[in-house]
Formats: C-alpha cells, structure tokens, sequence
C-alpha cells in the first residue's frame, strides 16, 4: 500500500529531485563534502573511521586555532606597546580598518560554497516547503528565544555579555552546518538549500530581530539603533554576498562547475580561516590587559553556549522523530538549528559595540564552544540512529 505520510512523501520527493537533476552538479557546497560524498560517515554507512578523522586538518583542530588566536592577541596587547591604539587606527563603517578587512575576507569564501543555484528547487516542492517552514520556525524563532533564555539565566548581571549571546543566537549556520549534516550522514542536498535560504534571511531578518531582542526583549542598551545593525549587515554581509553570487555565477559559466569546485573553492575555502584568526588576534590585541581581567566573563558566557547547543539539538531531533522524519532530515534539521554563523555575530558586534567590547568578547567565544560540542554530536546522532535502528 502506497504510503500517506507526508514525511515519507518529502523524502519521496528529494530523491526525485536528485535523479531528475542527475545531470547538474551536486546539490552541497563545500569542497570537504564534495570529497565526504562518498565517505561512509558522510553517506550514513558504518564506519570504523571517526568523525573527527573525516574532518580536514583546518577544521579538525578549528578550536585549538581560535585559542591560540586568543593567546596570540593576548600577548601582544599586553607585552607589545601601543598596540591597541594602532590597530584602532582608520575607519570603515566604524570599525577599525584591520578589523573590517578581517570580517570581509572570512565572510566571502563562506558565502562562494553557498549553491544559490538550488533555490529554484523550493518552489517546486510542497513536501520542501514544509520542511523548510518547519527549519525557519526553529531557527528564527525557537533558537534565538531559547539563547535569549539562557542569557538570563545564566548573566542576570551581565548585560553586555547577554547581548553577545543574543547576537550568537539571531546569526543562523551557513556553513559548518554543512560539514556537520555530511559527517552525520544528514542530507546534503535538503542542507545546500536550507543555506541558501538561510543567506538571503539574514539580510532581510538580522537587523530587525536584533533590534527587536536586544531593545524589546532584552530591554537593553537604548544606544542600538536599527541603522547601525543594518549597516553592520549590510556591509559585513552585503557586500560579500553579493560578491560571492558573483563570482560564483560568473566562475562557473567562465570555465565550467567542476572547475569550481574543485580549483576556485579548494583555493578560497583557507581565506575564510584566515579571516576569522586574524580578526581574533586583532580583537585581542586591541582589548589587551582587559581581556585577562575578563577570564571570568569567558567562562560564565561557556557555560549557556554548551547548554544552547545540547537543548536546540535535542529539542529538533526529539520534534523530528515523533512527526516522522528519517533519519537524514532529523539530522539536518538538528545540526542546522544548533548551529550559528558566529563570524556574522562578530561583525555586528564589533561594528555595533566596539572591538573592546563584551558584546565582542561574548560572539568570540561562541565558535571556540561550538566545534567540540557539535562534533560530539555528531557522533551521539549517528549512535541514537543506530540504537534505534532510524531510516532515512
């Protein structure tokens, strides 16, 4: 008897999708999955080989290179004279010009793996878009609420530092989460259009729902105005966006898809780490002697990222299971609603607060909890699968 569950009936019709568009490239973005595709962590079959060993050596030891980051910009703004006031030399948007190169350069090579090309695929679907109705809910309502929560409850005293976090929590993945859902075993294809549309939401929903959080719910600092946070949004992620659509479609018609993937992609995908540790070391260096005063902060502000993470995950999974999701979308819907762009968090705070501020302080923290915890959570989501015997 042919099934009714509607569930079912949308992964009846990705796979569809994926034998009708055969012929094109790959639905998922990154040139590590592209590698993953095959990879038995990646495609879901067992394994002796770990999660942590399917990951590349960048981003298998991506929170030990953010800590030595911190260590480096530590040490500098302390031993080294005048650095802070160097840095802060020159403006761009209100940020200090080494600063604002770094966020540029970290945002562009994240947003070139986005496959902006797939989106044409949601409106072909009602099965789809009732996942990704499903996936906008929790990422831009239950998620940032839940961080809101958690904020309060662990920084009652701490007003900064809750809108650090607050920032973490509006900013939604688009792109670990596709490294996360390939070693899971999730779905790549339903995940590379989720980032899609998750890259124009932000644009549209960042700035508002900051304003709203931080001024409304959080009856924070009087001084956030919307134009600031549209400001920061539209340049730290405007203008690399629109130059990532560019370069993508302009690249692969140029030369050819393949050529992309496997040249362009593998030669920018560095850049965007390379962003990120420098701007660290820059926002440091320039906080210098305040940062060691504030070891405190970075541990309070730790303790309701890991209990974020754990809930979100958890949460989704469980709601997954009971309406009747397989495996690889619980998985991908899971993974997508605890992970968080904290580059984009870190731009808007540091272009809406200042590099020496906590807001700052508090979104730097968020990616060095975030690798480690979601790694294990890769490996407990693909046991729970196993122990229950969850199919796709």
């Amino acid at each position: 008897m042919p099934s009714t569950n509607p569930h079912d009936s949308a992964n009846m019709h990705l796979e569809k999708g994926r034998q009708t568009h055969n012929n094109t490239q790959p639905l998922h973005a990154s040139p590590d999955l592209e590698s993953l595709s095959d990879h038995p962590i990646a495609n879901g079959r067992s394994s002796k080989k770990s999660a942590f060993k399917g990951l590349g050596w960048l981003d298998r030891f991506l929170a030990l290179w953010i800590f030595l980051s911190m260590a480096i910009g530590i040490i500098l703004g302390n031993f080294v004279p005048n650095t802070g006031p160097a840095l802060q030399k020159g403006k761009f948007v209100g940020v200090s010009v080494p600063i604002a190169i770094g966020l540029l350069v970290m945002m562009y090579p994240i947003l070139c793996k986005v496959r902006y090309e797939t989106l044409h695929h949601v409106f072909r679907e009602r099965e789809i878009w009732v996942q990704l109705g499903f996936s906008i809910i929790v990422n831009w309502i239950v998620a940032p609420l839940l961080m809101l929560g958690l904020a309060w409850a662990f920084l009652p005293d701490k007003e900064n530092l809750r809108e650090g976090l607050i920032l973490v929590g509006l900013a939604r993945c688009i792109a670990m989460v596709l490294i996360w859902t390939g070693l899971a075993g999730g779905d790549n294809e339903y995940c590379a259009i989720l980032v899609a549309v998750n890259s124009v939401l932000q644009m549209v929903l960042f700035a508002p729902l900051a304003i709203l959080f931080l001024k409304v719910f959080d009856d924070g600092d009087e001084t956030v105005s919307y134009e600031v946070v549209a400001k920061s949004v539209a340049v730290f992620l405007g203008i690399p966006l629109a130059a990532a659509i560019l370069t993508r479609f302009s690249l692969r018609k140029l030369f050819s898809p393949d050529w992309y993937e496997r040249v362009f992609l593998r030669f920018a995908a560095p850049w965007s780490l390379i962003g990120l540790l420098f701007t660290i070391i820059v926002l440091f260096a320039s906080q210098g002697k305040q940062v060691v005063r504030q070891i405190v902060s970075v541990v309070r502000v730790s303790a309701p990222l890991v209990v974020y993470f754990a809930i979100i995950f958890f949460l989704t999974l469980l709601v997954c299971h009971k309406l009747g999701f397989g495996y690889k979308l619980a998985a991908t819907q899971s993974f997508t609603a605890a992970s968080n762009n904290f580059e984009l968090a870190i731009a808007v705070a540091v272009a809406t607060y200042g590099a020496d501020s906590e807001q700052a302080l508090a979104a730097t923290v968020g990616p060095l909890i975030e690798v480690p915890v979601l790694l294990g959570l890769v490996y407990i989501v693909k046991e729970i699968g196993r122990r229950r015997g969850w199919k796709d």
